[in-house]
């Protein structure tokens, strides 16, 4: 029971002489020999890449781009003191969570809702910029909503 082809002949029954990682621990390589023509040749083992895609509210799918995620972010949280550095660790934790929760779709409405609690840790008038765009917000009242848990969170009497 080999398991590759030999490239020379063809047959299935080989045997690996050497095996090792390699590219930066990217993919094992592996020396073998067909054990019918005796010929040696080497073979790559890389894991599958993972892509996630996005399933989106008309049902169309789309790769998971994590320079969306940057960007939204970016605007969400234009002319507030959060650095470069601050964006792209949470972009990161974004991506992280993504990987670790999901396999292979994310429903759009649980990555924004994903992106708005990472927001909502980093700065809250950015939550509120983005969620008013991702929740199309259509009166004051929506905003009012998506706020009171925050102020009553901190602690503050809620607007009558």
């Amino acid at each position: 029971m080999g398991g590759m082809k030999c490239p020379f002949c063809h047959v299935d029954n080989d045997r690996v002489i050497d095996s090792r990682a390699s590219q930066d621990g990217s993919a094992i390589r592996r020396r073998r020999e067909c054990l019918k023509c005796n010929r040696r040749y080497t073979t790559y083992e890389r894991p599958e890449d993972i892509t996630i895609k996005v399933v989106k509210k008309d049902g169309s799918r789309a790769p998971f781009d994590r320079e969306k995620i940057r960007r939204g972010l970016e605007r969400a949280c234009v002319k507030r003191s959060i650095s470069s550095l601050k964006i792209e660790n949470t972009v990161a934790a974004i991506e992280n969570d993504i990987y670790a929760s999901f396999d292979t779709e994310v429903d759009s409405r649980d990555l924004g809702q994903l992106v708005m609690e990472h927001l909502r840790d980093l700065d809250p008038v950015a939550f509120v910029r983005f969620a008013s765009v991702y929740r199309e917000f259509n009166d004051v009242q929506d905003f009012f909503e998506e706020l009171r848990p925050m102020l009553e969170g901190e602690g503050r009497s809620t607007p009558r």
